[in-house]
Order: structure tokens, then C-alpha cells, then sequence
């Protein structure tokens, strides 16, 4: 009797470390850290306004009544520092022609992850540990999933965002509250 008391104990024990272990690994997805998702999009072209078209006053954009510009024209940009994981790569905001505004990544290489975010954020980008999990303290904009961990990519601002209010950009991992990688954003 004892002896299979004993052996359904271990049963039990077996079976809840399995649950444990496959819970695990769904929650860490270790394998997407040897797993590389590269994209190598274009810059979005926008249809080209009129010559003499002028510009609205949008946020972070040109004043009223100045030209619009002939094709896309970086209004800001800035070089990932490494948080988390080794990141590099470079961030632009874009302005396109039709005066929407454009996030753009270039020669990103950064680890994968699960739930990897591009976030701007008013928090200023600090070296080290002690800039891991700032991006969410104040305010800050959920663009998209990370397209991939490598490659050049686009993410378009939404209308109404003023990105000026924003100085950096994060690769952000929503599932542990920590940045990967981050830049600064300087006026171009």
C-alpha cells in the first residue's frame, strides 16, 4: 500500500514538473534566440504632391504655407545602444512626400525575441542596465511587432502622433518589460 502511495506521489511530481517545463518554454521561447527573421523593405514612397502644393501644419512637420518636399526627407535620426541584447543599427524618421512620417530601420541586428515591440518614448535613452526598463515609465507609442530581428524596416507613425515629443526609439520585449536596444532621436 505504501509502495504505491509512494509511486503515485512520484507520478504526481513527474507530471506537474512536465507542465511546469512545457509552460516554460512556451512563456521563454528559447529557440527564437538562435532563429534570425531578416527584412529588407524598401523606403515607402509616397505619391509625389504638386509643385505647388503646400504643406499642412502637422505635427513635427513644416510650418503652413511651406513647400512640400520633392520625396521622402529624414527629419530626425539616431544610432541604437545596446541594452538586454547587443543591438545596432540605425533609426530615421522619415518625411514623405504626401506629409505622412515614417519610422525607418536600417542595418538593424539585435537578437530575437518573444514579443518584440518598436516603441517611441519620451524617456531618455541611458546606458547600460539602468536604461533596460525606462521606455515604460512615461509615455510612449506601441508602433508594431518587430518585423524581424535583422534588415531595414518601416513603421508607419499614425496620423496625429507628434514624434517630436518622443525622443527615442526602443526594441522593445513586451513580455519581460525590457529594451533590447534603444536610440536617441536628433533633428536632422
Amino acid at each position: 500500500m505504501e509502495r504505491v502511495t509512494r509511486k503515485r506521489r512520484w507520478i504526481a511530481v513527474a507530471v506537474a514538473g512536465l507542465v511546469v517545463a512545457v509552460a516554460g518554454l512556451v512563456w521563454f521561447k528559447p529557440w527564437a534566440l538562435w532563429v534570425d527573421e531578416t527584412v529588407n523593405e524598401a523606403l515607402p514612397s509616397a505619391p509625389s504632391a504638386p509643385a505647388t502644393a503646400t504643406a499642412s501644419a502637422a505635427p513635427g512637420g513644416p510650418p503652413a504655407g511651406t513647400p512640400s518636399p520633392a520625396g521622402p526627407v529624414t527629419v530626425a535620426r539616431g544610432g541604437f545602444i545596446s541594452h538586454e541584447h547587443a543591438t545596432t543599427g540605425t533609426v530615421r524618421i522619415v518625411r514623405l512626400a504626401d506629409g505622412s512620417h515614417t519610422l525607418r530601420l536600417e542595418g538593424l541586428d539585435t537578437s530575437n525575441g518573444p514579443d518584440l515591440r518598436v516603441w517611441l518614448s519620451d524617456a531618455p535613452v541611458k546606458e547600460g542596465k539602468a536604461g533596460w526598463s525606462v521606455f515604460d515609465d512615461g509615455a510612449y507609442v506601441n508602433l508594431a511587432k518587430l518585423k524581424g530581428n535583422k534588415g531595414d524596416q518601416n513603421y508607419p507613425l499614425p496620423p496625429g502622433v507628434d514624434w517630436s515629443a518622443y525622443p527615442s526609439v526602443s526594441i522593445w520585449c513586451d513580455r519581460f518589460d525590457v529594451s533590447f536596444g534603444a536610440a536617441a532621436l536628433a533633428r536632422a
